[in-house]
C-alpha cells in the first residue's frame, strides 16, 4: 500500500513537470514565430542627450544676413536677396542703385563686409521686419559653406497640446532631433492623458538631406514599421515599392523641411509650394505643402513670434483622414513651433511651442 501511495504522488509531479516544459517550449516557439513572421523588431531609440541651453527668439527681428550669404553662395534664388543687397552701399565699389534680387552676384559679395557689422535694422525697409532672423543663441543655425555644418544641434521642442475628440483634450508633445556622427534620429511624442503615441525615424545625414532607414509608429494598440532601403521601401504589410528621391517620413519631415528653409533649398514665402515624398506604414505618397501666409503666434513662454503657415493639399489616394498643418519660425532656427493635427472634421489636436532646448 505504501508503494502505491508513493507511485500515485510521483505521477502528478511528473505530469506537472511535463506540462511546464511543454508550455515553455510553446512560449519560445510563439516568440520566435512572432519575430520571424511579424516583421523586424522594434527600433531601439537613442539615449536622450543632455540639453544645456534654452533657445530664445532674436529680439528685435532683423534680416537673416548670415543665412542669406550662405544661401546665395549655394543657390542664387533667395528670399532675402533684396534686403541684403542694400549693404554694399557702404563699399565704395558698390553702385548707388540697388540691383534687382535676381542678380545673385551682388548678394554673394556681402561676406566681404561681414567683419564690420552693419546697421541692418536701420537700412532695411519696414517690410523687412517681417522676416525674423535665426536665433543668435546657436551658431549651428547659421549655415556655412560645409553642408555638414548646416544641421542644428541636438534639439527638443516641447509643446502644450490642446484638442478635441469626444471631449476636450489636454496634454504634452515633443519633437526631438539628435545626431551621432552621420546617423540621426527624429522623434515625435504625443502624450494625452494615459495614451501615448510615438513616431520614430532613424537613418543617415546625407549631405543637405536626411536619408531615413527605418520609421516606426507606436500607439497603445499596435506598432507599425517601415524599412527604407537604397532602392525600395518595405511597408508594414510586407509590400515593396520603389523608393522616391529624397523621401522622408512623418517624423523626419519636421527636421528636413526646417533645414530646407534655413539653407534656402526651399523658399519660405507666402505663395511658395513645397513638395515632399513621405513614406508611411501604408504606402508612399507625394505631399504638397502650400505656404499660405505668415502669422504672429502668441506662445506661453516665448512671447509673440512670427511663423510661416504650411498647409497640405489633399492627396489622390489618402490612407486615412489625418492631416498636419505646420508653422515654421525663422527666428527660432526654422523650428516647427506649431503643429495642428486634423482627424477628419470630428477631432483635432493643436501643438503650440512652449520650450526649445538644445545641447
Amino acid at each position: 500500500m505504501a508503494g502505491l501511495e508513493r507511485l500515485s504522488v510521483r505521477r502528478p509531479i511528473r505530469f506537472a513537470a511535463i506540462v511546464a516544459v511543454v508550455l515553455a517550449l510553446h512560449s519560445w516557439v510563439l516568440r520566435w514565430a512572432d519575430e520571424a513572421l511579424g516583421g523586424p523588431p522594434p527600433l531601439q531609440a537613442m539615449a536622450d542627450p543632455m540639453f544645456t541651453r534654452v533657445l530664445q527668439p532674436e529680439t528685435p527681428p532683423a534680416v537673416d544676413e548670415a543665412n542669406a550669404r550662405a544661401q546665395t553662395a549655394r543657390k542664387p534664388n533667395t528670399i532675402t536677396a533684396a534686403k541684403v543687397v542694400r549693404k554694399p552701399r557702404r563699399a565704395a565699389s558698390a553702385p548707388q542703385p540697388a540691383p534687382p534680387p535676381t542678380q545673385p552676384q551682388v548678394v554673394a559679395s556681402a561676406p566681404a563686409s561681414a567683419p564690420a557689422p552693419a546697421p541692418a535694422p536701420e537700412a532695411a525697409p519696414a517690410a523687412s521686419a517681417a522676416q525674423p532672423a535665426v536665433a543668435a543663441a546657436s551658431s549651428a543655425s547659421a549655415p556655412v559653406a560645409s553642408n555638414a555644418d548646416t544641421w542644428p544641434a541636438d534639439t527638443r521642442v516641447s509643446y502644450k497640446l490642446t484638442g478635441y475628440f469626444r471631449g476636450d483634450l489636454i496634454g504634452d508633445a515633443r519633437v526631438q532631433w539628435q545626431r551621432q556622427g552621420d546617423r540621426y534620429q527624429a522623434r515625435v511624442d504625443l502624450d494625452v492623458g494615459i495614451l501615448r503615441y510615438t513616431f520614430l525615424s532613424q537613418g543617415d545625414v546625407a549631405g543637405d538631406s536626411l536619408s531615413p532607414r527605418a520609421y516606426q509608429e507606436s500607439s497603445p494598440n499596435r506598432t507599425r514599421v517601415v524599412q527604407l532601403g537604397p532602392e525600395n521601401v518595405v511597408l508594414n504589410d510586407g509590400r515593396t515599392v520603389e523608393r522616391p528621391p529624397s523621401v522622408q517620413d512623418t517624423a523626419s519631415q519636421f527636421v528636413e523641411l526646417g533645414h530646407r528653409f534655413a539653407t534656402g533649398k526651399d523658399k519660405l514665402v507666402p505663395g511658395a509650394v513645397v513638395p515632399i515624398w513621405l513614406a508611411r506604414p501604408g504606402g508612399v505618397d507625394q505631399w504638397t505643402y502650400d505656404v499660405i501666409g505668415r502669422e504672429m503666434l502668441v506662445t506661453p513662454q516665448l512671447g509673440t513670434i512670427e511663423a510661416f503657415h504650411l498647409k497640405p493639399r489633399p492627396i489622390a489616394n489618402p490612407r486615412g483622414n489625418i492631416t498636419a498643418e505646420i508653422w515654421f519660425a525663422p527666428s527660432l532656427q526654422y523650428m516647427p513651433v506649431r503643429v495642428r493635427l486634423n482627424v477628419g472634421t470630428e477631432a483635432w489636436a493643436d501643438l503650440m511651442v512652449d520650450r526649445i532646448e538644445q545641447r
